[in-house]
């Protein structure tokens, strides 16, 4: 062989050799970019995209590379999930980066969040194969810390639904008994006046003249006369029976010593056209669709009784079963039950809690903003009346407020055994399960408690701890909680939750930090130096968190808050 054309071959084929052997370079950081950067948690997640720009003739042909992005944090680490890249002359199916050209690879990553990755570095790892060869490049980082703002979101502070108490102070009762006339007649007829109905309603109004407990508020007579004749004799008929019924009323007050009865109120109308209209319309009278046809068409009184007189087939009946009905007084008594004072309530709950109703003592824990004192009130409702789920509810709502959750969520329970459909006791129960982080069950509950005028928080809160801060925000609506403005935060909307915060009437360590928060989303340097001094004064974990919080690496958190 021709020994130019041998060295040639031997050449080429070192070269080849050469080619495919050699192992990849170290990996750059800024081949990399992560999306956010920092990195930030959303609900109690940390997702992030990591996009790797490879450059041309970077990727060996013959190479395979497993990238596993890390978040190292407190002498610790988690590893994410692994992508694998490949070289053009790999047999795989894992994206393939050109040589000549290079290319572009996405990572998406998840990350369960833990608080001490609040200090944290995302960095890549990287196992190269090629061919029988297997080694390790050196790790690059990626990004720094996490940002976790969105883990101030607390289904705790969300405010329980309570069942709410039906006790009102004033009862008002009304009473009525009827006078009936003759045809064009205004006297009152004695077998009239001996009634049941008007026996019943004068002891009611003596009754109520006597106790202290009731009070006649007002006695109204309404007379009426039928809506046949002329009209101007009927409204002066009218006025008489209104007369005569008035006479006998203040007669029969004087008679009887009754002092109290409010006001004595009287009006007539001289055709009770609207009285007409009811008994035909219930009434079982052959044509009387014709004659409600009638009345709509015509609104004139005299024509309208001209016209129903021309229905010579139906008045006779008329004027037998329905106008005489509408010839008559109607007393009225207006009568006030008067309810327990408030301080009747408490001395009764102290020394014989077994005289009030259920109602009482759910009201009377209304009365104070002492959680052990309704705490106790509502044990012994609960204990006076164990079938009534809304004492077991108002047990489990104290109990939720002082973070018993488990106590709170067996209460709740029995109350939904007791009331299937109470929405309160289903939202309550959703709020325990969101304490817990168990999202699809309290996503159930809620469902359960659709139409729920409370349910408006709780919604917005399991929205922010799902990670839609959109909804979260448009489900709270203007809503004044730390909750809410929290999810305006992570909305961006920063005007709004600035006047959220300022409106919370009991602003604590939580609203304090949120506000500087927002100070430092904003550039406002006093903002948050003052909010974060507040926040830390109230709780002293807000000033472990602040320094090491990213949200302030613009700012000396260190010089207004001490460990």
């Amino acid at each position: 062989m021709n020994k130019k054309l041998t060295f040639a071959l031997v050449l080429g084929g070192a070269l080849v050799l050469s080619s495919c052997g050699k192992k990849l370079n170290p990996f750059a950081a800024d081949y990399f970019s992560v999306n956010p950067n920092p990195l930030e948690v959303t609900g109690d997640k940390v997702p992030a995209t990591i996009t790797g720009k490879v450059p041309a003739k970077f990727f060996e042909k013959n190479a395979e590379v497993k990238v596993t992005p890390y978040l190292v944090y407190n002498g610790t680490e988690t590893a994410g999930q692994a992508y694998t890249f490949q070289g053009e002359k790999v047999r795989g199916n894992n994206q393939v980066i050109n040589y000549e050209y290079g290319g572009t690879v996405t990572m998406p990553v998840m990350y369960q969040y833990v608080p001490e990755m609040a200090k944290s570095e995302l960095s890549l790892a990287f196992e190269v194969t090629q061919g029988n060869k297997q080694y390790v490049l050196p790790r690059v980082k990626v990004a720094d810390g996490v940002v976790a703002t969105a883990t101030l979101a607390d289904a705790g502070t969300v405010a329980p639904a309570i069942a709410p108490d039906k006790f009102q102070r004033i009862i008002n009762e009304k009473y009525a008994a009827e006078i009936k006339f003759l045809v064009n007649q205004a006297d009152i007829r004695k077998g009239e006046l001996a009634s049941d109905e008007m026996a019943a309603l004068h002891a009611k109004i003596a009754a109520a003249n006597e106790d202290e407990d009731l009070e006649v508020a007002e006695v109204n007579i309404s007379s009426y006369a039928s809506p046949d004749g002329e009209l101007d004799f009927n409204e002066k008929l009218a006025g008489k029976r209104e007369a005569n019924t008035s006479k006998y009323l203040k007669d029969k007050f004087k008679k009887d010593k009754i002092t109290e009865f409010g006001e004595l109120t009287a009006q007539f109308t001289a055709e009770d056209w609207e009285g007409f209209q009811r008994l035909v319309s219930q009434s079982d009278i052959q044509d009387k669709e014709l004659i409600l046809s009638v009345l709509s068409m015509y609104k004139d009184p005299e024509q309208r009784e001209r016209e129903i007189r021309n229905l010579s087939s139906v008045f006779d009946q008329l004027a037998d079963e329905i106008l005489p009905q509408l010839r008559y007084s109607r007393i009225t008594a207006s009568i006030n039950v008067i309810g327990k004072s408030d301080e009747e309530i408490a001395q009764l709950f102290e020394l014989n809690p077994k005289v009030l109703s259920v109602d009482e003592i759910l009201y009377y824990a209304t009365l104070t903003n002492d959680n052990d004192q309704k705490l106790n009130i509502y044990n012994k409702a609960a204990e006076l009346y164990p079938n009534d789920y809304r004492t077991f509810n108002n047990v489990g709502v104290c109990q939720f407020i002082d973070e018993d959750y488990d106590a709170a969520k067996a209460n709740f329970e029995q109350a939904a055994r007791l009331n299937g459909e109470s929405a309160e006791a289903q939202m309550n129960l959703g709020l325990v399960a969101l304490e817990n982080k168990d999202y699809k069950e309290a996503g159930q509950k809620f469902g359960a408690a659709a139409g729920l005028d409370e349910l408006g928080d709780a919604m917005g809160t399991y929205y922010m701890m799902q990670g839609d801060v959109n909804a979260a925000a448009k489900t709270f609506g203007d809503s004044k909680t730390n909750n809410a403005a929290l999810a305006q935060i992570l909305n961006k909307d920063y005007s709004k939750a600035k006047s959220t915060l300022s409106a919370i009437n009991n602003p604590d360590a939580t609203t304090y930090y949120l506000m500087a928060v927002l100070g430092a989303r904003t550039n406002n340097e006093q903002m948050v130096y003052s909010n974060i001094r507040q926040a830390a004064k109230l709780d002293k974990s807000f000033a472990e968190r602040a320094l090491n919080d990213l949200e302030f690496s613009k700012f000396n958190i260190a010089s207004v808050v001490s460990l």
